[in-house]
């Protein structure tokens, strides 16, 4: 199940190998399409490692919900499971330099302007982190089509056709071709 009310994404499913892949896809689209392209990295990378705890050591199943949001200038990604149990944070120095597994939250911490860990019920939990979210900027009334700047003949190339933006504010989608509020799509059984 995804849901898409305006800057609010959802994505629930079985944190398998394979999902995590499709998860992080759609986490870096849906950062595309609110243009928040410089957070696509450090989002992609905490819940690629979120994910993975919940693959290692969820109990009783591997069921869970993504869910990515932004509030002003915040941008908070949070993976729910069913498993109570808190997670486990290591010193980080004591893991050895080739250990496979044990620094994953403290990756999160490294890319993360805050990050923490809540109860949820009696059965479950919540793992989140946070980035700030770059202000986005006006498109400029002068702008060329579908607000990007216009273009110089001298970089495109022969027969070189530009590529295709889509460029708005953030409250306000300037391409009315494109719905209002379209989803990030997915394959991924929910």
């Amino acid at each position: 199940m995804i849901s898409h009310p305006s800057r609010h994404c959802t994505v629930e499913l079985q944190a398998l190998p394979s999902r995590i892949g499709q998860v992080r896809r759609i986490v870096s689209a849906q950062l595309r399409y609110w243009h928040l392209d410089p957070l696509i990295d450090r989002a992609a990378l905490g819940v690629t490692e979120l994910l993975t705890n919940v693959h290692r050591h969820a109990q009783p199943d591997k069921t869970c919900v993504v869910e990515i949001e932004v509030r002003l200038d915040q941008l908070t990604v949070s993976v729910r499971d069913h498993d109570p149990r808190l997670p486990v944070v290591g010193d980080i120095d004591e893991v050895s330099p080739t250990a496979t597994c044990g620094r994953g939250l403290a990756m999160v911490a490294a890319v993360s302007e805050n990050w923490g860990v809540r109860p949820d019920g009696e059965s479950g939990k919540v793992v989140w982190f946070t980035l700030s979210a770059p202000t986005p900027t006006p498109v400029p009334a002068t702008a060329g089509a579908a607000g990007r700047p216009p273009r110089r003949a001298a970089a495109a190339g022969a027969g070189e056709k530009p590529a295709h933006r889509f460029v708005a504010e953030v409250e306000n989608p300037v391409d009315e071709r494109r719905a209002q509020h379209a989803p990030a799509r997915s394959a991924v059984a929910g």
